[in-house]
């Protein structure tokens, strides 16, 4: 009687075990990501409008980079590339387009540690996906697809705001691994392509010849090649 009962609680722990696994996001499924805020009032000739930046600015512009960079690690942009020919006045042009955000207030997103110094903090970042962005992760994770890096730049004062000048850095980066993916790893080249590219790790920026600088990895899904043969 004692080992009927016995099974019987082990198969009620087994019952209530699978019923809430599904719902569990294991430790290493959660995103990790470092970022950094600068301190400095001025770069080149351009004011920053938040100076002097308190510490709770500093965490929420913390927390607005981290969601940028976790949006395109989990989402992606979707890309379509039309190489250009010069010889046939076929003008280059490459579109992205990010395909979704983490909204401002997300639970998720934390900041776990954060280090202050003279110009900037410095802020290691979670994120802990949900069920449908846990399977787009893995489809990054299990599919076909290149790894790329690339630099991408942006004039100081080519955004309204400090975010906008990162993201438009970090796109142009994605722009330009593209660019050097396709033309560089096709026999012949193509004339148009079409397919997904995600931010593999967090970018790193800096400074330089007056414009922000973004060195980031990506991972590239090419879906369609064109070649010039179909015209």
């Amino acid at each position: 009687m004692f080992l009927a009962d016995n099974k019987i609680v082990k198969l009620k722990v087994l019952l209530v075990l699978f019923l809430i696994l599904p719902a569990i996001v294991f430790p290493q499924d959660v995103l990790r990501g470092e970022v950094a805020v600068e301190f400095e009032s001025m770069y080149g000739f351009v004011m920053d409008p938040g100076y002097p930046l308190t510490p709770e600015e500093s965490y929420r512009r913390a927390l607005e980079q981290a969601a940028l960079f976790f949006s395109a690690q989990i989402y992606g942009w979707s890309f379509r590339y039309d190489i250009g020919e010069r010889a046939r006045d076929i003008a280059e042009e490459l579109s992205i387009d990010l395909q979704g955000s983490i909204p401002w207030g997300d639970p998720g997103l934390k900041v776990t540690d954060a280090r202050f110094y003279e110009s900037r903090m410095e802020a290691w970042m979670d994120y802990r996906p949900g069920e449908l962005q846990q399977r787009r992760i893995n489809t990054w994770r299990t599919g076909q697809n290149r790894s790329a890096q690339a630099y991408g730049y942006c004039e100081i004062d080519a955004a309204d705001n400090w975010l906008g000048v990162r993201k438009a850095a970090l796109e142009d980066a994605a722009r330009s691994a593209l660019r050097e993916m396709l033309r560089g790893s096709e026999r012949n080249r193509p004339k148009e392509a079409y397919g997904y590219i995600s931010l593999q790790t967090f970018p790193r920026f800096f400074l330089s010849g007056g414009r922000w600088v973004c060195s980031a990895r990506f991972l590239v899904d090419i879906r369609e090649i064109v070649p010039f043969s179909v015209y």
